[in-house]
C-alpha cells in the first residue's frame, strides 16, 4: 500500500490521474522560482521535480503542516514532486507566454515528433511530532515522443482561440480539444498528460521505510 502523499504541483491534470489511480494524497503546491542547471531534458526535469519537492519538506518542517493532518505521527508519507517540458529539435518549448507565442510553438510541432519529458522526485519521508526527516530519495524522468499531424494556420488559430493551450508546456493537451492533431505517441500517455502514473506507482510501493 502506497503511504498518504503530498503533491508539490497545483496541476490539475496531475491530482485527477492520482485521484483515479486511487491514491490517498494532499495538495501543496511549490511556490519558488525554478532554477535551471543542467542541460539534457531528462536531468532538467528530474532538477525542478527534486527542487519541487525540495522545497515542500523545507516548508512542512518550517511548521506549514496543515496538509499533514490524516498522518499518523511515526507513519511514513511521501513528497512528489514533478515537472513536465516538451523538447523539439534541441529546444526547450515551455507554456506559451501569449497567443502569438502559442502560433509560434505550435507552428514548430505541427507535422514532426517531439519529445515530452516528465521528471518526477519521490521524497520518502517520516514525521515525528513536528519534526520531518527525509528517509529516502527517488528521482526519475520519462519519454514519450509525440507526433503532430500537418495543420493549417487556420487549424492552429482554431485550437488557440479555444485557450486550452496557455498553461501547458508545448502550447497543448494531449487530452483535450489538440487531441484531434495527435497522430501518434510512442511511451507513456500519461507522462505526456504530466504525471507517468504507472512509473511512478511502482517506485513508490518499493520504497520500504
Amino acid at each position: 500500500m502506497i503511504p498518504y502523499c503530498i503533491l508539490a504541483s497545483a496541476s490539475p491534470r496531475r491530482k485527477e490521474l492520482l485521484e483515479q489511480a486511487g491514491f490517498s494524497f494532499g495538495v501543496m503546491p511549490a511556490k519558488k522560482e525554478e532554477q535551471i542547471r543542467q542541460i539534457l531534458p531528462e536531468e532538467i526535469v528530474k532538477e525542478l521535480s527534486r527542487q519541487k519537492a525540495d522545497e515542500i519538506a523545507e516548508r512542512l518542517r518550517a511548521g506549514e503542516q496543515d496538509v499533514l493532518q490524516p498522518v499518523v505521527c511515526g507513519s511514513p508519507f511521501l513528497i512528489i514532486g514533478a515537472d513536465t517540458i516538451v523538447a523539439s529539435a534541441d529546444s526547450i518549448l515551455g507554456k506559451p507566454k501569449n497567443e502569438e507565442d502559442a502560433f509560434h510553438i505550435l507552428s514548430l510541432l505541427q507535422g514532426h515528433t517531439h519529445q515530452v519529458y516528465t521528471g518526477v522526485a519521490i521524497l520518502a519521508c517520516e514525521k515525528k511530532g513536528t519534526s520531518i526527516s527525509v528517509i529516502k530519495t527517488i528521482t526519475f524522468a520519462e519519454k514519450t515522443d509525440v507526433t503532430v499531424c500537418p495543420m493549417t494556420e487556420d487549424e492552429i488559430c482554431s485550437y488557440i482561440h479555444t485557450q486550452d493551450c496557455m498553461d501547458k508546456a508545448g502550447a497543448y493537451g494531449i487530452q483535450g480539444p489538440f487531441a484531434i492533431h495527435i497522430k501518434g505517441i510512442q511511451g507513456d500517455y500519461y507522462n505526456v498528460v504530466g504525471l507517468p502514473i504507472s512509473r511512478l506507482y511502482q517506485e513508490a510501493k518499493q520504497i520500504r521505510l
